[in-house]
Parts: C-alpha cells; structure tokens; sequence
C-alpha cells in the first residue's frame, strides 16, 4: 500500500481505492462541526430534557439559505433515533420531525406530521380526524419535541392561512407539552413575531457564516 503521509491516518484508505469509489465518498454528505453547530445541538439538547410544563420553551433556528440549519436538524435527528420495543411493539419516537408543506394549510401540516412518524397519509380522512391521529400517535410514541424545517414556506399563505397554522402548532405545543422547534430563514423569525404569544416563547438562535480565521479555519485544515 502506497503511504501517504500528507493525509491523516483515518482518511490513507480512502486514497487506495478506484476512481469511482473515491468520487463517491468525496461527493458523500457528511457532518463538518462549527462552534455554532456545537452550540445549536447543545441547545436542543437542553430542551430535549425540559420536563412536561404548561408554556414549554421553544427555538428558532434562523439564517440564510446553506448556513446549516438542516444539517444541525438532521444531525440532532441521528443522535436521538427512534426504537422499537419488541415486547410490547410500540416504536418510541423522541424527535418528531417534519418538513413545512408548500402551502401552510392545516390539513397538509397533519398529512406531513403522520408522515415524518411514518404514519399513513391523509387519505380521505377529515382534518379533526388528522389532528386527532396526530395527537394519539405523539403520546404513544413518547414525543418530546416537535421540529418543523423550512417554516418560511408559511409566507407563501394567504393572512388567514398563516394564522391558522400558527394557532395549529402552538396548540400542538400547548397540547402534548413539548418544545417547538422552527428552522427557516430571517423572513421565517418575522413571520413568528407576528403572532405575540409565540414570540414571547421563541428563543433565537442565528445560524451565521464561521470565517473568521484562527481556530475556526483551523477545524478545515486537520
């Protein structure tokens, strides 16, 4: 085997392999840590272990487009998976989370909540009846926290649709006493703030470019 001792020794291997294998695993997605992604994941860490209370606290990831909010999400997701008990075959579910539909109409925002639980899809069910499943399935399969990503998609809603999907998850929120958890860009923080009672629980969080040099750069170059 060929030495190459410009590489650390954890990625030698990857240098003897084809072309094509190489191609792959550079073009491969993988998890690169910034101080604030450290400290975005330690945060929902936090409120991951809030215990059930009647104003449960909140989070907004916020930041322009490719700053990492979906990494931090998925990252966080990967860190706290769901299990399934064979005993009593039940699937414990401690982060549920889901994708904002293109259009923030309640029936949807179910449709895309059972989905993310890997429950089957609206159907010609009612919308009571999805709320309903939704609720049932997050007590049974023990939700601690909700996360709703790319929340800036509820702009593209009339006024009237945009405020019922704001009471829609703060009545979810209120409901199963879990934290909320909204990623999207600045626009999504100004939407959020519209509504005072849930601006007054959301903590921001910006997801901000990390080049300032030093140490940062320096996490690039090991």
């Amino acid at each position: 085997m060929t030495e190459y001792r410009h590489l650390q020794p954890m990625y030698q291997k990857y240098a003897d392999m084809g072309i094509e294998e190489r191609v792959a695993w550079i073009r491969a997605d993988r998890w690169l840590e910034t101080a604030d992604a450290r400290a975005a994941l330690a945060r929902l860490g936090d409120l991951l272990s809030y215990p059930p209370r009647d104003r449960m606290p909140c989070l907004l990831l916020y930041g322009d487009t490719g700053m990492g909010k979906t990494k931090v999400i998925r990252k966080f997701l990967r860190d706290h998976q769901p299990t399934f008990d064979r005993g009593t075959g039940v699937t414990t579910m401690p982060v549920v989370a889901m994708q904002m539909p293109a259009e923030p109409v309640e029936r949807d925002v179910y449709g895309e909540l059972l989905n993310s639980m890997s429950a089957p899809g609206p159907g010609g069910d009612a919308t009571f009846r999805l709320k309903t499943t939704c609720r049932t399935l997050m007590r049974k399969m023990g939700v601690r926290m909700l996360i709703i990503d790319e929340i800036h998609a509820m702009l593209t809603g009339t006024y009237r649709q945009q405020r019922i999907f704001l009471n829609v998850i703060r009545f979810l929120a209120n409901d199963l006493k879990v934290p909320l958890i909204c990623a999207g860009t600045d626009l999504a923080r100004q939407a959020l703030l519209t509504d005072p009672q849930l601006a007054e629980r959301f903590e921001a969080f910006q997801s901000r470019p990390d080049w300032g040099g030093g140490n940062h750069i320096g996490q690039f170059r090991r």
